[in-house]
């Protein structure tokens, strides 16, 4: 099995013949586990479970795969929410739920909201956030009740970020494997991010939270769209984990717009 996966280009060949043994109860279906591997299927779409923040997140095939880098993402959504005695949380663009579904475990007594536009993704998330909260399919804002607008504490968006050119560069796990909604981005990579962060004033609490998962060369164009917005700007990047984010926060009751003035940049010293 391991030679057979080494041949097949897996660079952690031993570990993922052990994950796919424990995953087959019969010869048979391990077989047919490791062929799909081969044929380059994601690991976690074979085994049906990535493990993420702790959790372990069902992924259907054909669902994005959640991405150790966006445990920034939510260690810093978690953060802001813990400040609310019973925070609203809305996760857009959220795939299998997996960062929506961090964030709740790691807040308990959070209202959970999700939203995706694939039906493949909602069917995963509504299994991996449960009866702890709600997810509901459609386009960005679209789906989402009335009653949530000006009540979100916490708006989280890990929006596709790559350019349409740069697509078919990604490895083939990722290009042939996950939905193009979730990695294409537009000409520049920030059209989804563009309407994402546009309507977050609308949603957002006083005082409320947006967080958006970016990369370094795409931040300052992140940033400048979250000032253009009316929301305070802040980047924080983590080295370890490749990872950036990009926040704006919301004015807070009978506060003064913020304004587009100069965003702020915190590193981050490493993984939580």
């Amino acid at each position: 099995m391991v030679a057979r996966l080494r041949a097949a280009g897996c660079v952690f060949a031993e570990d993922e013949a052990r994950l796919l043994r424990a995953a087959a109860s019969t010869p048979a279906e391990l077989d047919a586990l490791a062929a799909r591997r081969v044929a380059g299927w994601p690991l976690e779409q074979v085994l049906g479970r990535a493990e993420f923040c702790g959790l372990h997140i069902a992924v259907e095939p054909g669902v994005f795969v959640p991405r150790r880098r966006s445990e920034f993402l939510v260690r810093h959504a978690a953060e802001a929410a813990v400040t609310a005695a019973r925070p609203v949380v809305l996760d857009l663009c959220c795939g299998s739920g997996a960062i929506g579904a961090a964030v709740a475990a790691a807040v308990p007594g959070a209202e959970l909201h999700a939203a995706d536009v694939d039906p493949a993704a909602v069917r995963c998330a509504r299994r991996n956030v449960g009866p702890g909260g709600t997810v509901y399919e459609g386009d960005l804002y679209a789906p989402l009740p009335g009653h949530l607008r000006g009540r979100v504490d916490v708006l989280v968006a890990n929006a596709p970020y790559v350019p349409t050119a740069e697509v078919p560069f990604l490895p083939p796990e990722a290009r042939d494997h996950e939905p193009l909604t979730a990695l294409d981005g537009g000409a520049d990579g920030l059209d989804v991010q563009r309407r994402v962060i546009a309507a977050a004033p609308e949603w957002l609490a006083p005082g409320g939270l947006l967080l958006v998962e970016t990369s370094g060369r795409q931040e300052p164009r992140t940033c400048a769209a979250v000032a253009a917005a009316g929301l305070t700007a802040h980047t924080a990047v983590c080295a370890d984990l490749a990872a950036t984010v990009v926040t704006g926060r919301a004015p807070r009751a009978g506060g003064a717009r913020p304004g587009a003035g100069p965003a702020t940049r915190t590193p981050a010293p490493g993984a939580a």
